[in-house]
């Protein structure tokens, strides 16, 4: 038997910092492995998991767009997680099984920790499954309303369909035409969307000036995480907004991945270590 593996999937996926991070922690931990990522078109998935399920030595997949609500049809079993958002970004092995399970709330809970105030009004910029990561870390009772930013109104009501309102949440629906109003006195802003990556459009200059409409003291969250800092973060900082980049959750939500895959904690301690070998 060779040396056991684990991979990221999507496409595209040569972006993919994921390969970087977990080598990282496999090396500092001297753990056997290796992880590597693999393009994956939604094409190719039912050929791909079929391939996967007959070798030993793989301990499972990370799933990136635009899997990330596919592969459910290819799981054996559905973590709580996982059915709850609607999408998973992690595919494990467990005995004979394949598991689907999300641990983007992880990486979301990494990224705001500390940082949801009391009756906190929060916008989510897209509507897709990491708009549903990000829906579902918000049901707590800190958070009071959420305004959803969405293009695609088809994918907007996929989304209030399996997140639909905790008690005391008031969660809105907006097109980027009515952007003011769902920031105005907003807490935090957060683009689930891939707006701004490389490869992809630029987040709207219309969104961006609307950033003025948050609370003074607000929190901008980009999930994007290449570049490091967008466009839509750089504009939060000339406004003196608190700024949160995309490896805050993407290693967040590594970490929790890494333990599933390899059994081990990700050394935690090696975080400031880590982000200057992404930054390099």
């Amino acid at each position: 038997m060779n040396a056991p593996y684990a991979e990221v999937i999507g496409d595209p996926i040569a972006h993919s910092k994921s390969p970087t991070i977990h080598r990282f922690w496999l090396e500092r931990l001297g753990v056997c492995g290796d992880y590597r990522a693999t393009r994956v078109s939604p094409a190719d998935l039912p050929a791909y998991i079929a391939e996967r399920r007959s070798d030993p030595d793989w301990r499972g997949a990370n799933v990136t767009m635009p899997l990330k609500e596919q592969c459910l049809a290819h799981a054996d079993e559905i973590g709580p997680c996982a059915g709850a958002i609607g999408a998973a970004n992690v595919l494990v092995r467990r005995g004979a099984s394949l598991v689907a399970e999300n641990t983007d709330v992880d990486g979301v809970r990494a990224a705001l920790a500390g940082r949801v105030p009391r009756q906190a009004h929060v916008v989510i910029v897209g509507a897709g499954g990491a708009a549903r990561a990000a829906l579902f870390f918000l049901k707590q009772p800190n958070v009071s309303r959420v305004a959803v930013l969405a293009r695609d109104p088809g994918r907007a009501a996929a989304l209030r369909a399996v997140s639909p309102p905790k008690d005391g949440l008031k969660l809105q629906f907006y097109g980027f035409d009515c952007t003011a109003e769902a920031m105005s006195g907003a807490h935090i802003a957060i683009n689930a969307s891939p707006l701004g990556s490389r490869g992809f459009s630029q987040m709207p200059p219309a969104v961006l000036r609307e950033l003025s409409h948050l609370a003074h003291d607000a929190t901008v969250f980009d999930m994007v995480y290449t570049p490091a800092e967008t466009a839509l973060l750089s504009f939060a900082k000339g406004l003196r907004l608190t700024a949160v980049d995309g490896l805050s959750m993407l290693i967040g939500q590594a970490a929790a991945a890494f333990e599933i895959f390899f059994g081990k904690a990700a050394p935690h301690e090696e975080n400031e270590a880590l982000r200057a070998v992404l930054a390099s």
